[in-house]
């Protein structure tokens, strides 16, 4: 189905009626720990303005080998204890043992964390290849069957735990690649397989990488219903507004950017025109995905709100949380490209 053939009415329709809060789509968003205690502060106003819209969930990214791990940790923690979110945790199992992983988990869990996106992850960026450690994991959906297993033991081992898994299930999140994984040189239907098996393992919903045409997301998802996917697949999209970033996201997932997108936000005559101008591409791809039956929308942040929330506003998907968005005082965003790999 494309984006292009559904009829404007649709769109209007939405438009004319912000949806309630029960019956919206799906709004989300990804953020990063800070790479130093100088950008913290930051980060909190980030997640201040962010959690004014009601997202339904954010996720908190976990470098490579776990390099993140305790910054992570410490994120999801102060989420959990000091906002309204619900911060689900990326988990990989690249260069980690399998009895690395049960700790780690063990250690998110014990902290009251319920929710997990199980991603096989990016070797180090000192290694040249992926490979598995010699007593761990070989795929995302190995780490998914892994999850449900330590919750299971966790479950087993004491009625209480079992209670409170029951109030609260464990959630699994894992990714899709509308078109095919670049890491791993997998096609799309290579990736729809991948998801198949990840479902069969246990996972709840996919979050897809990075796309920048309605089509290549509609396309995944029709191809993964025919597979038998039935899990939600929620579209990861980036607020195009800086051409700089575009690019770097490029090389890094391999997924390329329209050469139109780059020319008209380039001969923007200012930042304020650029950002105009990218935020409207934006709420273009956001209209074309839900209109062909998105869930929802998971925007990948860069620990930036400005363009999200500019983005969610223009899609009216922030619930009327905000007032007219003063484009004018907006400051660049610095912070480097980062996405989820599986």
């Amino acid at each position: 189905m494309s984006a292009s053939a559904v009829e404007p009415r649709v769109r209007a329709a939405r438009a004319l009626s912000a949806p309630s809060a029960t019956d919206r789509p799906t709004v989300s968003f990804e953020l990063f720990p800070p790479r130093n205690p100088d950008a913290a502060p930051r980060l909190w106003a980030t997640i201040k303005e962010l959690e004014s819209v009601h997202p339904d969930f954010v996720s908190v990214t976990y470098g490579a080998s776990g390099k993140t791990r305790v910054t992570t940790r410490a994120l999801v923690r102060r989420l959990l204890q000091e906002t309204s979110l619900n911060p689900i945790a990326h988990l990989t199992c690249v260069g980690t043992s399998r009895e690395e992983i049960t700790t780690i988990v063990g250690e998110f869990l014990d902290e009251g964390l319920r929710s997990f996106l199980a991603l096989r992850g990016d070797p180090p960026t000192d290694q040249s290849g992926w490979s598995a450690h010699p007593e761990g994991l070989q795929t995302a959906g190995e780490l998914v069957a892994l999850l449900r297993e330590i919750e299971a033991q966790r479950c087993a081992d004491s009625p209480s735990q079992a209670v409170r898994a029951r109030v609260r299930p464990l959630s699994i999140a894992v990714a899709a690649f509308p078109r095919g994984n670049h890491a791993t040189g997998g096609t799309r239907a290579q990736d729809v397989a991948s998801l198949l098996a990840k479902q069969e393992a246990g996972a709840d919903f996919a979050i897809t990488q990075v796309f920048f045409d309605a089509d290549d997301y509609l396309g995944i998802v029709a191809e993964a219903r025919e597979a038998g996917v039935t899990i939600p697949i929620i579209p990861g999209i980036i607020p195009t507004t800086d051409p700089a970033r575009l690019l770097r996201v490029q090389e890094l997932t391999g997924v390329p950017v329209p050469r139109d997108l780059i020319d008209l936000l380039g001969s923007a005559d200012d930042e304020l025109e650029r950002h105009r101008r990218g935020i409207r591409a934006s709420v273009d791809l956001v209209n074309g995905v839900l209109d062909g039956g998105a869930p929802g929308v998971h925007l990948y942040t860069f620990n930036q709100h400005h363009a999200a929330l500019d983005l969610l506003e223009g899609a009216h998907l922030d619930g009327g949380a905000r007032t007219a968005p003063d484009l004018a005082s907006r400051p660049q965003d610095t912070a480097p490209a980062r996405t989820p790999r599986d």
